[in-house]
């Protein structure tokens, strides 16, 4: 059901011939936005609607951790929504830039930092593309969880983080992957039974293949990294 993929920059720059990338705010759902933003105010209870969050955060944590030792390195969040990612990195040491296109989620994600006395993180409200037109080759890692499935271009969002890490960096993604048995458990059972997540929270069309996402990033430039041998950078893909 989960999908989780990591791959690292190629050890040079590749110069490729594509069409330009869109740095408009564009790549964005407006019903997702406020979908997210309804529920901002939630981010940071562990008994709310992002429970699995919190959940799978410190394991998370430490599978980043684990593969790069994040004390020192600049990382930024793409998607951070209210910060729980972009926080933990952060008191692991790293610099870390937390950024997304939901206002009140930045909002509650700055509020917890200064609450917490979190250092080394920052938020800004900017999309991936313009942030990677911006910053281009700038940081050692770059992260984007359960963001993907969410917007109308996943893989203008996949070649932004790619623009964005450095010559040999790190770049780990999450989404859930599309099939019938996410149907059944993520949508079904999550949303409709157990009420664990908001209805509509996903839509079938949305959810990525990992074929899908490979591809996306090979044409980024990303080579795929994966554990035991795994040329195709699956970390965890269950269903």
């Amino acid at each position: 059901m989960g999908l989780f993929f990591v791959c690292r920059s190629e050890q040079w720059p590749v110069q490729r011939q594509s069409e330009p990338m869109n740095t408009s705010t564009s790549n964005v759902d407006p019903a997702e936005l406020a979908k997210f933003s309804d529920l901002a105010h939630r981010w940071w209870d562990p008994e709310s609607e992002f429970r699995p969050l919190h959940q799978i955060n410190p394991l998370r944590l430490e599978w980043i951790h684990g593969l790069v030792p994040l004390t020192g390195l600049n990382v930024v969040d793409v998607g951070c929504g209210g910060g729980i990612l972009a926080d933990a990195m952060a008191r692991k040491g790293a610099k870390v830039l937390g950024i997304d296109l939901a206002t009140k989620s930045l909002k509650v994600a700055q509020l917890h930092a200064l609450e917490a006395g979190t250092q080394g993180v920052q938020y800004r409200e900017v999309s991936a593309e313009t942030l990677a037109a911006e910053q281009p080759a700038q940081f050692d890692v770059v992260t984007c969880m359960e963001m993907l499935e969410h917007v109308p271009d996943p893989a203008s969002v996949v070649k932004a983080c790619a623009q964005m890490v450095k010559p040999g960096g790190w770049v780990f993604f999450s989404t859930l992957n599309r099939n019938p048995k996410s149907f059944l458990f993520a949508i079904v059972g999550a949303e409709y039974i157990l009420n664990l997540l908001p209805k509509g929270t996903h839509e079938f069309a949305r959810l990525i293949k990992p074929s899908e996402l490979t591809a996306w990033a090979r044409e980024a430039g990303l080579n795929a990294h994966g554990p035991y041998g795994r040329k195709d950078g699956q970390i965890f893909d269950p269903v």
